[in-house]
């Protein structure tokens, strides 16, 4: 899919590129070409309008720099060359060819291809002056003009393919990942889905064997039960996944107190906290406001305080601070004691289904929780990061304020 995606783009933009060079190099083609013409046959025009003469023979004033030769053509047919500049006219039949192919043309100019020459035709008191020039100089102009058009049409296209190759590559890259996290995200989610019903499957098999007495009958539904709940625990982050994958944290965007917020949140977790033979220590700067999704943000707080709760190893406190950070910021850290982490642990926590310990695999933890609010903050327009210092992890989210 990510090689036709990227065969598409290319295909897409170097026909882009191609109608582009075509337009572009045909339209300089014809202005240069149609130029030299109006340019040669202005010059004639002043050429033909300067050889009205009583007496020749007469050199006429003229801009042509280039071989032409002046004919008088009067009313009964006879031609008479009036004058010729590096152009041989001794050869009379080939002259009288040229005059008469002048003439006859009804048009007062054009190009007589054969001889390689252009005439202009022009009334006089005594017929009509014809003025021939020669036009070999300017094909071959508009010949290597339309080589040069060509080699650097061929380059330009060589290089914008070269070009359209790289930015396929970085234009595709988001999409690459994308496609990458999803069926890694559906790998994963069979995986974790996988585990608990092989275990509901073999418990339900067990109840249905009549060898098996009420003990045992129970500890089968009770197990059933406890995995059923795990598996709604899943179902119901996935779903918060897909809902905030989906906007839904931007649609309900509002302006409101963040301070009053994390007060309320860091409140119901206290008894949370002293079941555990926890305490939380709070740093909560007043009257901070956000703009956000109520829903959204405290969702986000009670993941970061739950998993402070779930993995506090080594110490009773656990830290949430609240505070300004910069201008037209605030900043809240949940912090707690841990096991030391690697810099790419403190990277991975944030993917889905990513668990540092996979012993706390089947206690409820699927790793979604830091997946599910580093999506809140980024739709929040803010960042979340991780940081392990003297024996403590601190997950911190910085968000716009005000």
């Amino acid at each position: 899919m990510i090689r036709r995606l990227r065969a598409k783009f290319i295909c897409t933009n170097m026909a882009l590129v191609t109608v582009t060079l075509i337009v572009i190099f045909g339209m300089v083609f014809h202005v240069t070409k149609n130029d030299l013409r109006d340019q040669n046959l202005r010059m004639m025009e002043k050429t033909a309008k300067s050889a009205v003469i009583p007496k020749p023979p007469y050199e006429p004033e003229s801009e042509l720099k280039i071989p032409y030769f002046i004919v008088s053509v009067a009313d009964n047919g006879l031609a008479q060359i009036i004058c010729s500049h590096q152009f041989d006219v001794s050869d009379t039949e080939y002259v009288e060819e040229l005059v008469c192919a002048a003439v006859s043309g009804k048009e007062h100019a054009g190009e007589i291809g054969e001889y390689n020459l252009r005439y202009f035709r022009d009334a006089a008191p005594f017929g009509t002056v014809v003025v021939f020039s020669d036009i070999s100089g300017e094909s071959d102009a508009i010949r290597s003009l339309l080589r040069v058009c060509t080699l650097i049409g061929l380059l330009s296209f060589a290089l914008f393919l070269v070009i359209s190759m790289l930015l396929a590559r970085w234009a595709v890259r988001p999409v690459e990942r994308a496609w990458k996290q999803q069926r890694q995200f559906v790998a994963d989610a069979s995986h974790e889905l996988k585990t608990p019903l092989t275990v509901i499957l073999t418990n339900a098999e067990m109840l249905q064997n009549e060898e098996f007495g009420e003990a045992e009958q129970r500890k089968f539904r009770d197990s059933i039960l406890a995995v059923s709940r795990q598996m709604r625990g899943l179902v119901e982050g996935l779903l918060d996944l897909a809902r905030v994958d989906n906007g839904a944290v931007r649609s309900s965007f509002e302006r409101l107190n963040a301070s009053e917020l994390v007060e309320e949140t860091a409140l119901q977790f206290e008894a949370v906290y002293f079941e555990r033979d926890l305490e939380l220590l709070c740093e909560i700067t007043p009257g901070i406001e956000v703009r956000g999704s109520e829903r959204y943000l405290r969702q986000l707080i009670e993941i970061l305080l739950d998993n402070a709760g779930k993995y506090a190893e080594g110490g009773r406190e656990v830290t949430l601070s609240f505070q300004h950070a910069g201008r037209n910021q605030c900043r809240l850290c949940v912090s707690n004691h841990a096991a030391a982490l690697t810099e790419q642990q403190l990277k991975d926590i944030f993917k889905r289904f990513y668990r540092v310990d996979e012993v706390r695999k089947m206690s409820g933890s699927y790793g979604l929780g830091l997946s599910i609010a580093e999506s809140i903050v980024r739709d929040h327009q803010g960042r979340i990061w991780a940081e392990y210092e003297n024996g403590r992890i601190r997950i911190s989210v910085q968000l716009p304020a005000g």
